[in-house]
């Protein structure tokens, strides 16, 4: 048994960004799945972990919670400095930040499961009306993020010069999900480069939805 507990869901881009941070850093978890789709983020068990029923969550040897998948991998990244996970000047550090937040903060929060189900209960919406929002909105950023990625010198293997980082991590972790909802990323060659550069590491491979033990 590890003294981390990462509570998290196989196809949970935000909780598989965390296990490309643990894997990365070399450190060992116990895993806990909690099925989104059938709803067992909302039972009470879970609930009494975290009260905001949604994954991932990592729980330390102490018994303190970090929730938040940003949050979590830069306490990782400050307690287990290598690999350094973001850049050691200030202005790198923001650069990093500015990307995986045009990924996990304007994307991520509106194409998530449980808006996607909103989307049905709340206003009918059917199969492709869901798969067309998702797409419209992941275009709406990777339109943006692609332009700085193609324009940027600091651009180089990865997101940010030639080692992954927080970006990469949020950047792959997003792409693969795409794939479920058939976007095409023919438009983004660069997005798609940096996303095989990361999918050749292992610690991708390792942490991938289809590599996990509640996988279907």
């Amino acid at each position: 048994m590890s003294d981390l507990v990462l509570h998290n869901y196989y196809r949970s881009s935000t909780s598989y960004r965390v296990r490309i941070a643990l894997e990365m850093k070399g450190r060992a978890y116990t895993y806990v799945p909690h099925h989104l789709r059938h709803g067992e983020h909302l039972e009470p068990a879970y609930l009494a972990v975290n009260p905001q029923g949604l994954v991932p969550a990592l729980v330390l040897d102490d018994g303190t919670l970090l929730t938040q998948s940003l949050a979590i991998i830069e306490y990782l990244d400050e307690i287990e400095p290598e690999p350094p996970l973001l850049p050691k000047d200030a202005l790198g550090r923001a650069r990093v930040r500015m990307l995986a937040q045009m990924i996990a903060c304007d994307i991520h929060p509106v194409n998530n499961l449980r808006v996607l189900t909103s989307l049905r209960t709340l206003f009918g919406a059917g199969d492709e009306d869901v798969v067309n929002w998702f797409r419209h909105w992941v275009n709406e950023g990777f339109q943006p993020l692609e332009k700085i990625l193609a324009a940027s010198p600091e651009t180089g293997k990865f997101c940010h010069g030639d080692t992954p980082g927080l970006a990469d991590i949020c950047l792959a972790a997003h792409v693969t999900n795409n794939a479920r909802f058939g976007v095409d990323m023919a438009a983004y060659p660069v997005i798609s480069r940096i996303h095989a550069a990361c999918m050749a590491l292992p610690a991708f491979q390792k942490a991938a939805p289809q590599n996990q033990i509640d996988a279907e």
